[in-house]
């Protein structure tokens, strides 16, 4: 969770930031830990958008896919398929 202030820091001044699944580890993807409301809180905070690309919401749960579908219109994170459509998006905000 210390890394988040450095991933706001090198995003700031940016279009944005985009993070691939591999980027993340395993704690991100257990909704529990808290983690991933952490780093979308902070980065809505400091109004850097954030783009998630994660080719398949299921392949962590049930409740991560349902996540990832409830940001599919968010308008600072957003959850995509592809790093094409995450460029898109950041271009559009």
């Amino acid at each position: 969770m210390s890394d988040i202030p450095d991933l706001i820091g090198a995003a700031f001044g940016l279009d944005g930031l985009i993070l691939h699944e591999s980027d993340l580890g395993p704690e991100f993807y257990r909704l529990s830990s808290g983690l991933a409301g952490e780093l979308f809180q902070k980065f809505v905070n400091y109004r850097v958008p954030l783009c998630l690309v994660l080719p398949d919401f299921a392949a962590h749960g049930e409740r991560f896919a349902q996540l990832a579908f409830e940001h599919s219109r968010h308008p600072g994170v957003r959850f995509v398929h592809t790093e094409e459509e995450a460029r898109r998006w950041l271009l559009s905000v």
